[in-house]
């Protein structure tokens, strides 16, 4: 039995605006060999971390290190043992609003994206800020406050960068910065990969490629040595629907040709990203859902809806042996 996780949410029945969208942060622990949902974990986030009015609350990306999973809402960072989602390390700052994206980093702090902030943030799991940097290279707080409790600010857009997923390569932390369509190095600047085409989410590294998705329906693959683009996937021709394949983001690399893909179907949204409509709410969407393709041969294998499962949003795919 091959088990994955799928890390995301469940939708409110209405939604008045993007940041009140979620009412619950959802786990999903499936079988893909039988296509079986084995589990279901709920969490909702308490009161005091959250905007007073309406909050919404879902799980973003998360992390698998050493069968423990390093999972954020949009303020909190939880750590899970796997397989059991035993809640092992627990952990909200002020500087954290949209957070999308958590990982240990190697010495066992966490490297925390605040997106709300266009940020990154290095914290001890006691909670103390270690580092701290924004993405654009700019003052760390010229256009936010040190002493502002942003866990209670239900929205900080517009985002001038919309940074979304933290990796490393050796000792370097990178971070995918969505509207710059790009991913650049925290720690040594200057250095930088450009994807371009559309916005991008995940960077995941696996063995000697790193995987990035983009919003529209890509795969592209890029060597962590030279930082140049190794491949690029269009998922968009390897399926034969007649709907759009909705917000592609969150992937699982199962071998060097195979990959899962995670797709949300598109939402409203009242403060588009960078001045651009990019949700909407089409009946020619498809489904939210995991798909798996072989990238080799250009074609997909297999999907399965989350829908049904109360699943509305996927922001990341695991194994428990990453």
């Amino acid at each position: 039995m091959r088990k994955i996780y799928i890390v995301g949410g469940q939708q409110k029945d209405r939604v008045t605006a993007e940041w009140h969208q979620y009412k619950k942060g959802v786990i999903l622990e499936i079988d893909i060999d039988r296509f079986q949902l084995l589990r279901r974990h709920e969490y909702v986030s308490p009161p005091e971390v959250v905007p007073d009015v309406d909050p919404s609350i879902v799980y973003k990306a998360g992390t698998v290190v050493n069968r423990q999973l390093y999972v954020c809402t949009e303020r909190e960072v939880m750590v899970y043992s796997l397989p059991e989602l035993r809640k092992l390390g627990y952990l909200s700052l002020p500087c954290f609003n949209d957070v999308h994206h958590v990982r240990p980093s190697r010495s066992g702090n966490y490297l925390v994206v605040s997106t709300g902030l266009d940020m990154v943030v290095e914290a001890t799991p006691a909670g103390k800020l270690v580092n701290a940097w924004n993405v654009l290279g700019k003052p760390l707080w010229r256009r936010f406050s040190p002493s502002v409790d942003y866990r209670k600010v239900p929205t900080t857009k517009p985002h001038l960068s919309h940074p979304n997923y933290v990796f490393q390569l050796g000792h370097d932390i990178w971070v995918t910065r969505c509207l710059q369509m790009d991913a650049v190095c925290l720690t040594r600047p200057g250095r930088r990969i450009n994807i371009g085409g559309a916005y991008i989410h995940d960077g995941v590294l696996a063995g000697d490629t790193l995987y990035f998705t983009r919003v529209d329906g890509h795969v592209v693959t890029v060597d962590p040595v030279t930082l140049k683009v190794k491949g690029l996937y269009n998922l968009n021709q390897m399926i034969n629907a007649g709907k759009k394949i909705g917000w592609c983001r969150g992937i699982k690399v199962l071998d060097n040709q195979t990959v899962i893909v995670g797709f949300t179907r598109v939402r409203p949204s009242s403060s588009p990203m960078g001045g651009k409509q990019v949700f909407n709410q089409l009946q020619a969407v498809q489904p939210t859902r995991i798909a798996c393709y072989n990238l080799a041969e250009g074609k997909m294998l297999w999907e399965l809806g989350l829908e049904k499962y109360n699943m509305h949003a996927v922001f990341s795919i695991h194994s428990d042996d990453e």
